[in-house]
């Protein structure tokens, strides 16, 4: 049944390119366009290296990547030129955390027993697009029924969307936050079965590694782990810890195996510290984080993905009767608040930190407004830019993209006004180009 689910959800996803991709739409690069330099003349530029801004630049892109930066409004024989004289420069971002197969509503719960996964990618399909339109060309999918595919599609060219580094199912433990029979009645249970590591699902080292291998057989590009309950989850704990350190660090030392990187989710103190001693790349939310865990996560390198966005989503909607379950809605409302401050105190102690939404609990295409919450934190806007460029590159373990430079991927956006002068300006993504494509430009119909 469940490969049989699986095939509909590609053939949904394909359906779904298909009717998307005729007509490809005036924004979108001629194929043509690979043999011949473009050149985008920035007013601005945001020089993600050193957090600085620059003055105007020409960007010249061929084949994919950037072939130069030259200074001023140089002029380039051949090539097409692209005017964003009055426009601020930026490589473009990466959301380090979305869930693109869904959003959060008072359905989601009921949504899981009535869709299949056939749904899920339609909707995905849209989702993807307006990621990439609200200028993210990278994203890390933490955990997902069809996320894998949607990559595969985004990659093969027949659907918009950002490039994609997918999870597919998260690694949990019995009744944790990733458990998928959460809150499933007994008949249910007992019809489906306890899940195991095929399911994501594990009791110990040795199946701590079985279920890395699984993924590995899936076709994952990352490894996302739920080390402490969660708030959305159908269970009463949002931050008991909920594996041990040793089958934190058999994860670890498996997806080392297969060169992957392993994200945390993670709220409760003991969790995070677990997650942290085992080795994990990043830890997602964060919000017990004390002064303990941020000094280990220093001496380990430990990344913080703060998902501020989350946070504020569900602690607003906790004020809203029937909105979340009766056992989630107490969660929502005690540990959406405290993220934000959580971020403040994580960047006043040093914790390097990258960019994370959670979007697919809130509205995608909403992305960038974690960049506005980031700064009330109390962090630079420069620091808040670089965590989704050149931070979000290293904690992808990647050195082709999160900068505007010669030989990297040409992911360049464009923004009216200044980030650093009015972060707002973000809200206000005006073009979009991944690989040299564009797929977003100010005056020009899609």
């Amino acid at each position: 049944m469940r490969v049989t689910r699986l095939a509909f959800a590609v053939s949904a996803l394909t359906v779904a390119a298909a009717a998307h991709a005729q007509p490809a739409g005036p924004a979108a690069a001629d194929p043509a366009d690979a043999r011949t330099a473009t050149a985008l003349q920035c007013g601005r530029l945001f020089d993600a290296r050193s957090g600085r801004m620059l003055d105007a630049r020409t960007v010249v892109v061929r084949n994919g990547r950037i072939e130069q930066v030259l200074a001023g409004a140089a002029s380039v024989p051949g090539a097409r030129v692209i005017d964003l004289s009055t426009r601020t420069c930026s490589p473009g971002w990466t959301d380090l955390h979305v869930h693109l197969d869904g959003e959060s509503s008072p359905d989601s719960y009921s949504e899981g027993f009535r869709l299949d996964e056939v749904d899920f990618a339609f909707r995905s399909v849209g989702y993807a697009k307006k990621t990439l339109q609200a200028g993210f060309t990278s994203v890390r999918d933490l955990g997902g029924s069809v996320q894998l595919h949607l990559r595969d599609a985004v990659n093969a060219g027949l659907i918009e969307g950002p490039r994609i580094w997918a999870a597919g199912k998260s690694i949990a433990t019995t009744g944790g936050h990733a458990d998928p029979t959460n809150g499933y009645n007994e008949a249910l249970s007992h019809l489906i079965g306890p899940p195991g590591p095929t399911e994501g699902v594990i009791n110990s080292p040795d199946e701590a590694r079985q279920a890395v291998r699984q993924r590995y057989k899936d076709g994952s590009d990352v490894i996302k782990i739920t080390a402490t309950g969660g708030v959305l989850s159908y269970a009463k704990s949002a931050d008991a810890p909920q594996f041990t350190v040793e089958e934190v660090r058999a994860i670890v030392d498996t997806a080392k195996d297969y060169g992957y990187k392993v994200a945390a989710h993670a709220h409760g103190t003991e969790g995070m510290k677990r997650a942290v001693l085992g080795g994990v790349t990043s830890i997602e939310h964060g919000t017990y984080m004390t002064d303990e865990v941020m000094s280990l996560m220093k001496q380990k390198g430990t990344w913080y993905i703060p998902t501020i966005s989350a946070g504020r989503f569900v602690a607003e909607k906790a004020k809203i009767e029937g909105y979340f379950p009766a056992v989630v809605r107490p969660k929502a409302e005690r540990i959406g608040a405290l993220i934000q401050d959580t971020a403040k105190r994580a960047y006043r102690n040093g914790v390097k930190i990258g960019f994370g939404t959670d979007m697919g609990v809130g509205p995608h295409g909403e992305n960038a407004r974690e960049f506005i919450y980031m700064v009330e934190a109390g962090m630079p806007a420069a620091a808040a830019l670089q965590s989704a460029t050149i931070h979000a590159a290293q904690v992808l373990g990647v050195d082709d993209q999160g900068v505007i430079e010669a030989g990297k991927r040409a992911d360049i956006i464009a923004l009216d006004g200044d980030p650093l002068q009015d972060i707002n300006a973000v809200m206000k993504v005006e073009f979009v180009m991944k690989d040299g494509v564009v797929y977003k430009q100010a005056g020009r119909t899609p």
